[in-house]
């Protein structure tokens, strides 16, 4: 769900423009990123459900700690006071927001594997409603996300006073032209089963050229 959780910050940032697009993209993948780290230590993990032939979304994932429900949302009201601090009461609205959505797109994809208290205290009732199991409409789902975030983008970073107007539809189009074929590719690299350590470096690659795109392109126009 890698290029549908970054398509979805995309989407975010048409609503709110100044909240940077890199803060977003990164929030939108920040319980990946603690899972990432948590499963450096051993202490999350996952496996593929066949490991001889590896397939999209099959995949069963042990992240008892950043993908509990609760821990997700302590990890977004984290994030969301940071970014408050950094940028605003809305900004940090927006941030929490969007770190918890990543929980709630996986909800949606996740076979029965995410707990509901941190360390799956209790032995509760895995959630997940399993759309990984159907994969080629997950990926329609995430190209969906990709490509209307993309769009969404153009229009609203295309706002800008008549004088200007011509110069931001160009920049506008690169950024958000970039941006698609970037969040296409993450979805293909997934598809794919590109290696773990491959789609983080290109994971990191889109999110700052993403983030540059938009603050030298997409909103210059605004701020010169």
């Amino acid at each position: 769900m890698t290029s549908g959780h970054f398509g979805f910050a995309a989407v975010v940032k048409s609503s709110a423009p100044k909240v940077p697009l890199w803060a977003l993209m990164l929030s939108t993948y920040l319980l990946d990123f603690v899972f990432i780290f948590l499963a450096a230590f051993g202490i999350e993990s996952f496996a593929p459900l066949d490991p001889v032939h590896p397939a999209y979304g099959q995949v069963l994932i042990h992240a008892d700690y950043s993908h509990s429900l609760i821990g997700a949302a302590l990890i977004a009201l984290i994030a969301g006071f940071v970014a408050r601090w950094a940028w605003g009461k809305k900004a940090g609205l927006v941030i929490g927001g969007i770190v918890f959505s990543h929980w709630l797109l996986d909800l949606i994809v996740h076979r029965p594997d995410l707990p509901f208290l941190p360390g799956n205290i209790g032995h509760l009732p895995l959630l997940g409603f399993g759309l990984w199991q159907l994969p080629i409409v997950s990926a329609v789902l995430e190209l969906a996300l990709a490509l209307v975030g993309a769009y969404l983008y153009y229009r609203s970073a295309t706002k800008a006073p008549a004088e200007v107007l011509d110069t931001r539809h160009i920049k506008a189009l690169v950024a958000a032209g970039v941006t698609g074929v970037l969040l296409v590719l993450l979805l293909a690299a997934d598809f794919f089963n590109l290696p773990l350590s491959a789609a983080i470096l290109l994971m990191l690659m889109l999110i700052m050229l993403a983030g540059w795109l938009d603050s030298r392109l997409a909103w210059s126009a605004s701020t010169s």
